[in-house]
């Protein structure tokens, strides 16, 4: 039985640590903000070593004569600054007044030039303070997990907490009992009782093991961060999480009205005045991913049209979390089959939201689960019209009635998927957008100048917006068009929220084999044909019959709408015929082994001068080396490579010295396949590549560095062929085919 001492000393414990969490957000914040600026000083100083001295006439137009200076070996704006007005009076010719002018304006350039420069934390040049922001940067983020909007609030519990603490305090001493009042006696009895109930309650307790978790509080004091190649791997898997903490720390945040989209000013301020719980993401929002689920909440039914790349998906599911954590249980995420499997991992990758995937052989029981208990069913166009009883024979007219559960939001991505009125999926799109109280059409094709497609999908939404747009506010422009339809749409570019993004941003795009893909896969296994199993999911070479080819060709079309070029890579001939087919005119190549160079060269000079859609397609052994793509800023690579230096290099064609866009990386994978399996083998051979490829400055400054030309050793010969036996045996156990442990070989007739 604890005694009053020891309930008091829990209850100030509990205290104390809340007050910590409240406290380390803010303190975490400043150390971030110092380690920030460290690093700014750094890129400062370095460019300010570069500087030619003359740079200080810019400042004063000319006036100092700065021979003499220069004469004497400063010969640089940073030179001036390590050696002071003190030292510069020091050389002949130049007087106190001269050195204390040149110093002067060479703090002017100084002080420029840090308002000018943004951190940009750079893997290819690790260096130890970089190191120390990284953990600054880490510690704040943890920190902030504590505190709302990402945890519930412990200001009512801390305000409770100081009232019994106060009135209790007497009965933690006996000597102080002793010289107490009957009546405060009684009060401090009162006040411990009530206290111990409240610490034995079931929201103190689940309070108390979150606090616990209070990053780095270990034996009651700040412990170290992981080292820092740990630090650096964080960064490296989570680059928008970090730059977004960046933003934060720096005061670099972009400009209002462009995170805003430009919206009129009364509906911006209703946006910004929402409130949003983040409890069930897991996910580093952006300032503009905040605003966008905010838009969603506020606006009910809208259009997130932000260009490719910007996070869209994110935002719609922070936008569920916040119901959900409001009490919200079901909701409904239809996209095409191609994407099917990334939102189901994204909805577990960013929030605490259950997916259901309402799709494939296993639809029927998903169905039946998301209905009884709830979370996001994830379905396609196609099945949206039989979601509600798959049983129903339809009429081509109606999609049948919609299911009895309180749908708190549903999201539609690719919805420009739903702009043709006569079609079968359109018109679900519209039954179910009319009873659900919440949508969200996501599309990162552009709006502007395709008004009838917008009508039509803003009619699904909000038909008095439809009405009132006309074929004259897409003619006039991007503003003259936003206003028109702000109260629906919101559309950001990359240019106007992320002027500090990174070069590169990798995308794993997973899909599911099904069909005549998951056919071909089946035989290809059943035959030991490893080669056949990695092109399995092209085998059809049609749209109809390949999630991959599908997938492809939506990041073809938002990539080309956006007027970006893409580069498309594949060991396989077949694939790169595949490829071609589909894509059409907007294919240039292929560009093969059996290509000469000169010729290569000339399709990428096509490539690079074509005015309209434009995507070269090119075998990873022959368009990975020795060519440079600028041009394009969309890289899609169709299967995984055994050797991960292949990956690099054929990426490496776009991303380098010219490429003025961020680089797009898009990687084609199918779940529950060989795919998934090389990855699994190649984990550890990446990192090691990747340590390899970020810390060698002769790695960065020539991708050619690494020679995919040269031959394997024998050694891994033999180590490949034993990966491909074990995969092979791995999948025919999977798929129960013959030949597999535990499975008969087929008996002859």
């Amino acid at each position: 039985m604890p005694t009053p001492r020891d309930v008091i000393n829990s209850g100030q414990r509990l205290r104390a640590d809340i007050a910590a969490a409240f406290a380390a957000p803010e303190q975490r914040r400043l150390e971030a903000s110092r380690a920030y600026r460290a690093v700014q000083a750094d890129i400062v100083r370095a460019e300010l070593g570069k500087m030619p001295v003359d740079r200080i006439k810019d400042v004063t137009q000319g006036r100092l004569q700065l021979s003499a200076i220069e004469k004497a070996g400063f010969r640089s704006v940073g030179a001036v600054l390590t050696a002071g007005p003190s030292a510069l009076d020091t050389v002949p010719g130049v007087g106190p007044q001269t050195a204390a002018h040149v110093t002067a304006a060479a703090r002017q350039l100084e002080s420029a030039l840090t308002d000018e420069v943004q951190v940009r934390l750079d893997p290819d040049n690790r260096t130890l303070r970089q190191a120390e922001l990284l953990e600054a940067l880490r510690n704040y983020e943890q920190a902030l997990a504590f505190v709302p909007p990402r945890a519930p609030d412990l200001t009512p519990l801390a305000a409770e907490l100081d009232s019994l603490l106060a009135v209790a305090a007497p009965a933690g001493s006996r000597l102080r009992m002793l010289f107490t009042g009957s009546a405060r006696k009684d009060s401090a009895r009162d006040a411990v009782d009530r206290l111990t109930a409240l610490l034995g309650s079931a929201a103190v307790a689940d309070a108390a093991r979150r606090l616990a978790a209070l990053p780095g509080r270990g034996a009651r004091g700040w412990q170290p961060n992981p080292d820092a190649t740990a630090l650096w791997n964080d960064f490296l898997a989570r680059p928008v999480a970090y730059n977004g903490l960046i933003i934060d720390v720096s005061g670099t945040a972009q400009d209002a009205a462009s995170a805003q989209g430009f919206l009129p000013a009364e509906i911006a301020q209703q946006v910004r005045d929402h409130p949003l719980n983040l409890s069930l993401v897991t996910a580093s929002l952006r300032g503009y991913q905040a605003f966008g689920a905010k838009f969603a909440l506020t606006q009910q039914k809208v259009i997130i049209g932000d260009e490719m790349g910007l996070g869209k998906t994110v935002q719609a599911l922070t936008a569920m979390a916040h119901l959900a954590a409001g009490g919200a249980t079901h909701f409904l995420v239809v996209c095409p089959a191609s994407v099917i499997v990334n939102w189901t991992r994204e909805i577990g990758k960013h929030t605490r939201l259950t997916a259901h995937k309402v799709h494939g052989d296993d639809r029927e029981p998903a169905r039946l689960q998301w209905l009884a208990v709830g979370g996001v069913a994830v379905t396609t166009y196609e099945a949206l019209r039989t979601l509600a009883d798959p049983e129903i024979a339809l009429d081509p007219d109606d999609v049948g009635p919609l299911p009895a559960v309180p749908l708190a939001m549903m999201t539609v991505d690719e919805a420009h998927y739903a702009k043709n009125p006569a079609a079968l999926r359109t018109k679900a799109v519209r039954k179910w957008a009319h009873a659900t109280e919440r949508v969200v059409f996501l599309t990162g094709t552009p709006m502007e100048n395709r008004v009838e497609e917008f009508r039509t999908l803003v009619g699904h939404l909000r038909p008095d917006v439809a009405a009132a747009v006309r074929e004259l506010d897409g003619s006039l422009g991007g503003t003259r068009f936003r206003r028109a339809v702000a109260p629906v749409y919101l559309r950001r570019n990359q240019d106007d929220v992320l002027s500090e993004l990174p070069p590169r941003l990798e995308t794993p795009d997973w899909v599911d084999l099904s069909g005549p893909a998951l056919d071909a896969y089946r035989q290809a296994v059943a035959e030991g044909n490893f080669m056949k199993m990695r092109r399995a999911a092209f085998a059809t070479g049609t749209l109809d019959g390949s999630e991959k080819l599908r997938r492809l060709a939506d990041i073809v079309d938002e990539a080309t709408e956006d007027g970006r070029k893409v580069v498309i890579f594949s060991f396989f001939r077949s694939v790169l015929d595949s490829v071609v087919a589909i894509l059409g005119d907007k294919a240039v190549g292929p560009i093969t082994g059996d290509v000469p160079p000169q010729q290569r060269q000339a399709l990428v000079d096509e490539f690079t001068d074509a005015t309209g859609p434009a995507v070269l397609v090119c075998q990873i052994q022959a368009g990975g080396v020795g060519l440079n793509i600028q041009a394009a800023s969309v890289v899609i690579i169709c299967e995984p490579q055994w050797n991960p230096a292949i990956e690099e290099q054929a990426i490496a064609r776009a991303h380098r010295m010219g490429q003025v866009r961020r680089v797009d990386v898009h990687r084609l994978l199918a779940e529950h396949s060989v795919d998934q399996q090389m990855l699994e083998v190649t984990r550890a051979k990446r990192a090691e590549f990747d340590e390899y490829a970020r810390r060698s400055d002769l790695a960065a400054a020539t991708p050619d560095a690494t020679d995919i030309s040269d031959l394997p050793t024998a050694t891994e010969v033999a180590s490949q062929v034993e990966a491909e036996r074990r995969i092979i045996e791995a999948e025919r156990a999977r798929l129960q085919l013959p030949g597999s442990p535990g499975i008969p070989e087929p008996t002859a007739e």
